[in-house]
């Protein structure tokens, strides 16, 4: 009998929807689709004025907290002829990257960061900054998808000039699919849920709370339904908002998270 046999798990992001399908349905699972959050990135002319800055006034540290984030503004600044130059601008400051995924766009381009956080969260990253003064120094910070306070607030509190740069934006596409995820959760007619990145998690328990039915979901993710997440940092989200039980793989990958869940059941299936 394979790991995920009859198990029906669901998938809340909306990339690469058919290649983790088609790995459930391999341990003999049945994938459901239930997308809760896109990624909608900034145009080009957008970005122009954020990337135009850096290059014009400078910055004393530039701090990336996603790849795809980073990814997106150097690809930006590319068709705009201005790669070489934002390359240049970054490279005379100090750099503070998130996650293995922003270490390697830096690589990419040549650029060293003078801090990398040890754990790939916004805590981690704050960690490896602390022995650095940021008293009247400029921040160019690179958030991920919606505004982040809590770092934010760190760098002023440091009494540092904070320009935030939000090179995509995370939406739901469409709510009823949320209110149907959290139907089913509290029903138990799902039982794995996978969450792919961190904001689907703001997504779904902020909906939850909104229809007054957070307690009773908490309580199927205890009970009935399995929560999987594709790494820490996500891992961190289920955690903090009362889930016990979370399968995170080793290795941030979407497919080692399904071998991951399947390992779960083999183990209780013994």
């Amino acid at each position: 009998m394979r790991a995920l046999e009859g198990k029906r798990v669901v998938l809340t992001g909306s990339r690469k929807i058919e290649e983790i399908s088609a790995l459930i349905e391999k341990q003999g699972g049945i994938s459901v689709q239930r997308p809760i959050q896109e990624t909608k990135k900034c145009s080009v002319q957008e970005l122009e004025p954020n990337i135009r800055r850096v290059i014009e006034d400078g910055t004393d540290w530039a701090v990336f907290t996603t790849g795809i984030g980073s990814a997106v503004l150097f690809d930006a600044a590319e068709q705009l002829n201005l790669q070489q130059a934002f390359i240049e601008a970054l490279i005379k400051a100090r750099i503070a990257v998130r996650g293995y995924k922003t270490a390697q766009i830096m690589k990419k381009y040549g650029i060293e960061p003078a801090v990398i956080d040890d754990d790939g969260t916004n805590d981690g990253l704050l960690r490896a900054l602390e022995p650095f003064s940021f008293d009247q120094q400029n921040i160019y910070l690179q958030l991920h998808g919606e505004p982040v306070p809590k770092l934010v607030q760190w760098f002023e509190e440091r009494n540092a000039d904070v320009f935030q740069v939000l090179p995509y934006q995370t939406v739901v596409p469409n709510l009823n699919v949320v209110y149907q995820l959290i139907e089913e959760i509290i029903n138990g007619t799902v039982d794995v849920v996978a969450f792919t990145a961190s904001p689907q998690v703001r997504v779904l328990f902020k909906t939850a709370e909104k229809l007054a039915v957070l307690p009773q979901m908490i309580e199927a993710f205890q009970e009935k339904v399995v929560a999987a997440a594709v790494g820490k940092v996500t891992g961190s989200e289920l955690t903090e908002r009362g889930v016990q039980r979370v399968i995170v793989p080793e290795h941030e990958r979407m497919g080692a998270m399904i071998v991951a869940i399947a390992a779960h059941y083999k183990k209780i299936n013994v």
